[in-house]
Formats: structure tokens, sequence, C-alpha cells
């Protein structure tokens, strides 16, 4: 008969410990640190920030001759949802609550007057200008007032994060902010503001000049 050999527990390289040894000390080292239980390592370790851009190069100069009479402050809260067909949230969809804020500015655009809209009498103490209606400029959204709630992202979304240039990015919803504020502009007052605004800036600049009469009218 033979009695089986029993085989001793293969015992772990010696440079097997000191990697597993050393995997532990990183693992506890920045747990440490970014649970801040460890005193200075957040002020020895962190980050700078250093700005490396070139000079910035003018493009082209555009003379502008519209007068800026009115400016209009929105803020909406953007819910954005992108579910994936057949599959759960949790696996693949997003979700974003996002505040977006900006300014709408109302303009006149004095550049447009012709000969024909101008129209003074001999003594020169009566004045009456035909001007454009006022129109609405592009929705500025202000990222200094702007910010996401919260976000939520399926297994696949996460994982996809790792490897895009732009993880995490907010244009989507930035741009539907920009759409529902130049909306929300549209239906406000700012144009009917712009318009009396310009009125008013307009009469006092004509009777400063010796006008006694001013009418200021606005067509299309």
């Amino acid at each position: 008969m033979t009695t089986p050999v029993k085989r001793l527990p293969r015992r772990m390289p010696g440079w097997a410990k000191v990697v597993a040894a050393l995997v532990l000390v990183l693992v506890v080292f920045f747990a440490g640190l970014r649970l801040s239980v460890i005193p200075g390592l957040k002020d020895l370790f962190g980050t700078e920030t250093h700005d490396r851009s070139g000079p910035a190069l003018l493009k082209s100069i555009q003379d502008i001759s519209r007068y800026d009479a009115a400016s209009g402050n929105f803020q909406v809260v953007v819910d954005l949802e992108k579910d994936a067909k057949l599959l759960p949230d949790a696996i693949r969809g997003t979700r974003t609550l996002y505040v977006g804020a900006g300014t709408v500015d109302a303009y006149v655009d004095l550049g447009k007057i012709g000969e024909n809209d101008v129209k003074v009498n001999g003594d020169r103490t009566s004045a009456t200008l035909r001007l454009p209606h006022a129109r609405l400029g592009k929705p500025a959204l202000d990222p200094d007032r702007s910010y996401a709630v919260s976000k939520q992202r399926g297994l696949f979304d996460r994982l996809g994060d790792l490897f895009s240039d732009n993880p995490n990015g907010e244009q989507a919803v930035q741009k539907l902010a920009v759409r529902h504020i130049g909306d929300a502009a549209k239906e406000s007052e700012l144009t009917a503001r712009a318009e009396s605004n310009t009125t008013g800036m307009l009469e006092g600049l004509l009777r400063s000049l010796g006008f006694k009469e001013v009418r200021v009218t606005y067509g299309s």
C-alpha cells in the first residue's frame, strides 16, 4: 500500500509579497488622501493649474449700428432623459437635470434708417423718425450661473465616459436651455420695452439739440 503524499501549500514568492504589500500601501494611501483622514496629504499632492494658452488672435472687426435698448435675464430647468429601446435605464440611458441661466438683448438697428425715414421741418424745431421694429439677439448662456443639478447614467454610458474625449458632456442640455430661453424671450415684452427705451433716448437727444417736437414711429 502506498500512502498519498499531501501536497504542501505553495508559498507566495517573495516578489509577489512585495507587490501585494505595495498595492496595499497605495490603496490605503489614496483612500486616506480621498477621505482626508491623513492630515497634510491634500496640501502635499494638491493640483496646480497652469494657463499655457496662446495669445488671442483678432480674426475680424464688424461695425455695429444697433442700439441695445433692453436686456432680459432668464432661467430654465432642463430635464433631459434619453432611453434605449429594450434596455433598462440601469444598463443604458441618461437623465440630466440642468439649470440654465442666460440673457437675451433686444435692439433697434439704426443702420437701416434711410433718408426718407427722417423728416425735419424748415426751422429745425420738429422731427419725425421712422425706425425698424426692435429685434431679439441670440440667447447667451451664463456659465457662472448655469449648472447641472443631477446626472443619472446607465452602466454602458458610464463605461463610455471612460473612453470619451469629453466625459459627462453637457452640450445637449445647454443647447436645449438656450432654445427654451430664446422661446421665452419671444413671448416676453422685450421688443416692446426696447422700442420704448429707444424712443425715450432719441426724444431726449433731439430735444437737447433744440427740437421741440419729436415723433418716433416703428415699421418693418
